[in-house]
């Protein structure tokens, strides 16, 4: 009659302690992971090196990629811009006019200088053909066929010489003439690019959509790549970064469901996804929470967090739990490529 309630005791103290088990360590039923959120952060700077003529957002104002941020005053550089244009424009017409070759009246000129030309020659010759017959018997002088055969040699040399233009007015300009021109143009043109993305670089544009979380620099500032002018928190992704240890690494793979707990939100769990297991370990940071707090090998776990609403703060301390007994719901590498999306 004793040992009944002996019996009872055991089975209750037995009952308790499973319980307590149990209820301390919910990791043996699934697996518990500590962390905070992270998410990415931009620097963002002008390319140019020049004052700031406008900023146009705030911190915590959120913009979408390719919004202005801010400006550069371009006073200097769009004449410069108009220059080259310019210089451009007027390289493509000598282009142009390099491929059209000679026109038809330009042909036409050289041919009719040609035709003068022989018929000066022609009275040359017969000038001289003359004198040459009267010198033979005496009637003119000397000097005066000189005369003659020196009219003759220079209409010759003239004809000759009208006869070279025709022929390139023909043939049109030379193949190393129109390969120069070309080459300039593109030089030109390269400027004009050049001067161009300078002048759209005058404006910072949001490259992504984030929220802006510092803003640097003011009006009337001197900008520069060297000196961020916003501090941009990119709000998609986000992940919790936490840590595993050798043990439970087996337990995780890539594209397995986790639940993340926040304590902003006590009643709410938010849907992710085991992204990035860690190939190499490392000792346990500092900022790293673990049920026995000792130092030891861990790896680092990137657990993505479904966050449409932007509830989530870079920081913000984060419970993760894994049902390491049920099929994930993406395979690796379809989380992979939810992670880029």
């Amino acid at each position: 009659m004793k040992r009944i309630p002996l019996i009872v005791i055991f089975l209750a103290l037995a009952s308790g302690v499973t319980w307590w088990l149990v209820g301390r360590h919910p990791a043996r039923q699934g697996l518990v992971l500590y962390g905070d959120v992270d998410l990415r952060q931009v620097e963002l700077a002008f390319n140019n090196s020049e004052r700031i003529a406008a900023v146009l957002v705030q911190e915590g104002d959120r913009v979408k990629r390719g919004q202005v941020l801010a400006r550069l005053d371009a006073s200097r550089l769009e004449p410069q811009v108009a220059q080259v244009e310019a210089t451009a424009a007027a390289q493509r017409q000598a282009v142009e006019r390099l491929h059209n070759g000679s026109r038809p009246q330009e042909i036409a000129e050289a041919r009719a200088n040609v035709e003068s030309a022989e018929a000066d020659a022609i009275n040359a010759r017969g000038q001289y053909e003359r004198r040459k017959t009267l010198a033979a018997n005496s009637v003119v002088s000397q000097q005066d066929l000189e005369n003659a055969k020196a009219a003759l040699n220079v209409a010759e040399a003239k004809l000759n010489v009208n006869q070279k233009a025709l022929d390139l007015a023909i043939a049109g300009p030379r193949k190393e003439d129109v390969g120069q021109a070309e080459a300039e143009l593109r030089g030109d043109e390269a400027q004009c690019a050049f001067l161009r993305q300078e002048l759209a670089d005058a404006q910072l544009v949001a490259p992504v959509n984030a929220v802006v979380r510092t803003r640097l620099m003011e009006p009337g500032e001197m900008a520069s790549p060297q000196k961020p002018v916003f501090s941009l928190a990119v709000t998609d992704p986000k992940w919790v970064r936490a840590y595993v240890t050798e043990p439970d690494l087996g337990k995780l793979h890539t594209g397995m469901t986790a639940s993340i707990a926040i304590d902003s939100f006590p009643d709410r769990r938010f849907e992710g996804w085991v992204g990035f297991v860690s190939p190499v370990a490392e000792f346990t940071p500092k900022t790293v929470e673990t049920a026995d707090l000792r130092t030891s090998l861990v790896y680092e776990v990137r657990v993505f967090v479904k966050d449409p609403t932007d509830q989530l703060h870079l920081g913000s301390p984060a419970t993760v739990y894994l049902a390491t007994d049920r099929k994930p719901a993406l395979s690796g590498i379809a989380a992979l490529a939810r992670v880029q999306q």
